[in-house]
């Protein structure tokens, strides 16, 4: 279990993942497995209208926004975000690296059916990018993984209100009403369970936990933040060790099976129909905008802070988590699909602007890692 819950492994098994998904949708197969993840799964009784693509993006993902909203709580009573100076830089520097992408991408887009997909170079995939950190940075000092961590915990924050804000559906509020107490209840008895009563406890919170995310899919508003809201409201202690049981089924089936679905794509014939605006945009977005973005809003938090910082962390440090912010990957590819649901041309060249991106901030983000990690085992050797 240790292997799968490294990050590492979960970096490996996306890439992997990825490269079938492009594989298989541009085989002789590839026809029925995009015809597949378009079939329609309802259930009719809960009001719920998905396709098994949906089911994985809708559903699956959510699980993924659960884990990644207990490390957030974590980050805030514990780790890098736990009081307002030690959050400052990365909170700054997170924000930077937010407006600085879509800026560059509205800049490079030039229509407005085009112009919705600015979230999507926004956002830092964090199980690939501390994959790559933790394979090429081995000598590099643990406050430069604590950075990388702290950036992507809050650009995840930043995603979840652009889902939650720019790509809602038709809202029902009775339905995201009603979903209100059942978080409330879930959490409640996350603090209460006791090894008297921990069996029947524990499935009334999966049953809670199930109802809620029905009612924010219903609500209209996308259904990870379900995840997300359950995630922050679980016990603190419960949290930890819901996240140490639940992160190697999410690196082994919750990920790679969206990586996979994600990049279903057929490759367009670059000779007769060259890639347009949205692929370019993405992929000069992705990696120049991370790094202009999180770099400058690190050094800029520096100048505002007014303090000195006794031993600050190096410009060359501070590239090597710009660039791996710009592998955006898993909450990228689903800001892409939320954007382009409408238009299929828009949403392939979208998810080949992700992947392309994605792999420049990992080239870049690991040749700076690499050398940055060689740099620190001179100076002990």
């Amino acid at each position: 279990m240790t292997l799968l819950r490294s990050a590492q492994f979960a970096a490996i098994a996306l890439i992997i993942a990825a490269a079938l998904g492009i594989g298989l949708a541009n085989s002789p197969i590839g026809g029925s497995l995009l015809e597949l993840r378009d079939t329609y799964l309802d259930v009719p009784l809960l009001g719920l209208h998905l396709s098994l693509g949906h089911w994985v993006t809708d559903g699956l993902l959510a699980i993924f926004f659960f884990l990644a909203a207990i490390e957030l709580k974590h980050e805030l009573r514990h780790g890098e975000l736990a009081s307002p100076r030690k959050a400052f830089v990365p909170v700054v520097a997170a924000v930077g690296g937010v407006i600085v992408p879509a800026l560059l991408f509205l800049l490079l887009v030039p229509t407005d059916d085009m112009k919705v997909g600015w979230p999507i170079p926004t956002a830092t995939d964090i199980a690939f990018a501390l994959g790559v950190l933790a394979i090429v940075g081995r000598s590099l000092p643990t406050r430069v993984r604590a950075l990388l961590l702290a950036l992507a915990v809050i650009d995840d924050l930043i995603a979840i209100l652009i889902i939650a804000l720019v790509f809602p559906g038709e809202l029902q509020p009775v339905a995201l009403l009603l979903a209100v107490p059942v978080v409330l209840v879930f959490g409640l008895l996350s603090y209460r369970i006791r090894p008297s009563n921990r069996v029947v406890v524990i499935a009334a919170m999966i049953v809670l936990g199930l109802a809620a995310w029905v009612l924010v899919a219903i609500s209209g508003i996308h259904p990870t933040i379900a995840g997300v809201a359950l995630g922050l409201i679980l016990a603190t202690r419960r949290g930890e060790k819901v996240r140490h049981l639940i992160e190697p089924w999410s690196n082994v089936i919750v990920l790679p099976i969206f990586a996979f679905v994600a990049t279903l794509v057929v490759l367009p014939d670059l000779r007769s129909a060259p890639l347009g605006p949205i692929f370019w945009a993405i992929l000069v977005a992705l990696p120049i905008g991370k790094i202009i973005g999180i770099t400058g809003g690190a050094l800029l938090a520096r100048t505002l802070s007014g303090r000195r910082e006794a031993d600050p962390i190096p410009v060359g440090d501070l590239l090597t988590v710009a660039a791996l912010g710009g592998i955006g990957f898993t909450v990228s590819l689903l800001m892409n699909e939320l954007a382009f649901e409408s238009n299929r041309m828009h949403a392939t060249e979208g998810t080949l602007g992700v992947l392309a991106g994605s792999i420049v901030s990992m080239v870049i983000g690991g040749v700076f890692g690499a050398l940055r990690s060689r740099w620190y085992a001179r100076q002990v050797s």
